[in-house]
């Protein structure tokens, strides 16, 4: 009939169909983590950002407050429909004591605040598009951050762990991943963290940190040390009990009957009374007869007497002593001024940028050693060199 299809024809489309599904979802196991790597992860996170969260306190001279973090799983397009676009990928790699890296993702309209913040403005200067400027400004606000998390990772793991100077990207995620090219863990599923942070009255929103898997694992077996876990499980089983031994009555008693006879009769030796006496104290101890032991003598104690101390008047420095330091290098600089300057100032520098120092036209110059004020000097010319001249040492 027409319109109606034979049974040939059905199981011929069943059976594409079932083909189509296996091929798309052949690997039906998505990677994820234990629950214990999980909480790992959280611990960490929690730490490394909690650190990070003073140091940005610091810089922006805002209170700064990043909460507990979520561990939870995502991939690309996950982030495309859930996060604002466009936003700014801040990847952290580390170069001693952990090998991998990670990704922290901040809005758009959060880094113009950071960074007016950090150029001395209060934070409303959010105009415009975001430019090369704002860029450098927080991948250097990152680095400071990251690198306090990461003393705080090193003093947990007992070893130097450090990072690569960050960097900073616009990223459009209405993109693909294979456009945007960021990271080639980002391609999968992985691991994300995410923080509320607060920044004052100013900033109210999430912030990201997106860790690959296999360096979500390396994280926890270095924190966890599973195996000097189990070698110490394994020898405290493997160690034998020690037991007591069990008292012979008998022994003990003919023992303390011998020696209460010897006593009263006065045929032990004097050098012998003590491991008489222990052993009645062993006796007394196993549930033995009890003795009577010799009445302790009084002993007088009396505190110790020592002569007064006096420091000699005038100590005099050996110089065999002086010779042992004598060719111990020390670095000495020579200050002309100081002064302070904002980030804004700083970044307007330029040739030609004349910048106004603490000391006026004339005054002697600081010498330094070993960044200790130790004398004055003025400045003099040694053929085609600079020299200085001391014309005050500082006591």
């Amino acid at each position: 009939m027409d319109g109606m299809l034979s049974q040939e024809e059905i199981n011929a489309l069943l059976s594409g169909m079932n083909s189509d599904i296996e091929s798309a979802g052949g690997n039906t196991e998505l990677e994820s983590l234990s629950d214990a790597e999980k909480d790992a992860i959280g611990e960490i996170s929690n730490i490394s950002m909690g650190t990070a969260a003073t140091t940005l306190s610091s810089l922006v001279n805002q209170k700064v407050i990043i909460t507990t973090p979520v561990v939870s799983y995502a991939t690309w397009d996950d982030l495309a429909d859930n996060y604002t676009r466009p936003c700014v990928f801040i990847q952290i790699y580390y170069k001693d004591g952990l090998d991998g890296n990670n990704i922290l993702i901040l809005k758009e309209s959060d880094v113009k605040i950071i960074t007016d913040l950090m150029m001395g403005g209060d934070g409303s200067n959010t105009e415009g598009s975001l430019s090369e400027l704002h860029l450098s400004a927080i991948s250097e606000a990152m680095n400071q951050m990251m690198g306090s998390a990461s003393t705080s990772i090193s003093s947990m793991l007992e070893k130097r762990v450090d990072i690569s100077p960050p960097i900073a990207k616009l990223v459009d995620m209405n993109e693909s991943i294979d456009e945007a090219d960021i990271a080639p863990f980002l391609k999968g599923r992985f691991t994300k963290v995410s923080f509320k942070m607060q920044i004052g009255d100013l900033v109210d929103s999430e912030l990201l940190q997106l860790y690959p898997f296999d360096f979500a694992r390396d994280l926890y077996r270095k924190f966890i040390k599973e195996d000097q876990v189990q070698d110490v499980v394994k020898k405290t089983e493997a160690k034998p009990q020690t037991k007591l031994p069990e008292p012979d009555n008998n022994v003990s008693m003919n023992n303390a009957q011998m020696t209460q006879g010897q006593m009263m009769q006065g045929q032990i030796p004097q050098g012998q009374m003590s491991n008489m006496q222990q052993m009645q104290g062993a006796q007394n101890m196993y549930g033995g007869m009890n003795f009577m032991m010799p009445p302790v003598q009084d002993i007088n104690v009396s505190p110790a007497q020592f002569q007064p101390f006096t420091a000699p008047q005038n100590p005099v420095i050996q110089p065999e002593n002086i010779d042992l330091i004598m060719d111990v290098p020390l670095e000495v600089t020579v200050e002309l001024g100081r002064t302070s300057k904002s980030i804004k100032e700083i970044l307007e520098f330029s040739p030609g940028t004349i910048i106004e120092l603490n000391k006026l036209a004339g005054e002697p110059i600081d010498v330094l050693v070993n960044g200790k004020f130790v004398a004055k000097g003025e400045v003099v010319v040694i053929e085609e060199s600079f020299g200085i001249r001391v014309t005050e040492i500082i006591k």
